[in-house]
């Protein structure tokens, strides 16, 4: 063998192992790729207790309960179906029913996601594009969610006439 043809089959071999190690790595993070699942993606893949995932949608209104020493019981809804969220801990000040929220955490064997911890959305400006197209494609969508306000709707303070 040729100095070249060595210094090529080197080159495939490193490619190959290259290509390989990037088979296992994307086989292995294949479920924990998507950021996280709606409770309609939930209900459909049919995911089992103590599987760890992100749970996103909106606080559904009136779900919000406060129990003691901190735990909050309250449901996410993603307009084609809904969750039940136990959470121990302090809520994020901009946490309130109808705003969007991320919990992350897993099932327990009743079907309640047990979250340890949770984000809450400053606004629908924010929200990730899958949340976006889903509440869109559901009628829940609201135009007004990314608009800024006209020059004519502020208020002309200190006009005098």
């Amino acid at each position: 063998m040729t100095r070249k043809q060595r210094r090529l089959t080197l080159i495939g071999c490193a490619l190959v192992v290259l290509a390989i190690a990037a088979g296992l790595v994307l086989n292995a993070l294949r479920d924990s790729i998507v950021f996280f699942s709606t409770p309609s993606m939930v209900a459909e893949k049919h995911l089992g207790p103590g599987k760890r995932f992100r749970l996103g949608g909106l606080v559904e209104q009136g779900s919000l309960k406060r129990g003691d020493n901190l735990a909050v019981t309250f449901t996410v809804d993603d307009g084609g179906a809904t969750l039940p969220v136990a959470y121990k801990g302090i809520l994020p000040d901009l946490f309130r029913e109808g705003q969007g929220v991320v919990a992350e955490g897993a099932l327990d064997a009743s079907g309640v996601f047990r979250a340890d911890t949770v984000l809450a959305k400053h606004d629908e400006t924010y929200m990730p594009k899958d949340v976006a197209d889903a509440l869109k494609k559901q009628g829940h969508w609201k135009d007004d969610y990314g608009a800024k306000p006209s020059a004519s709707a502020a208020p002309t303070q200190g006009a005098v006439r």
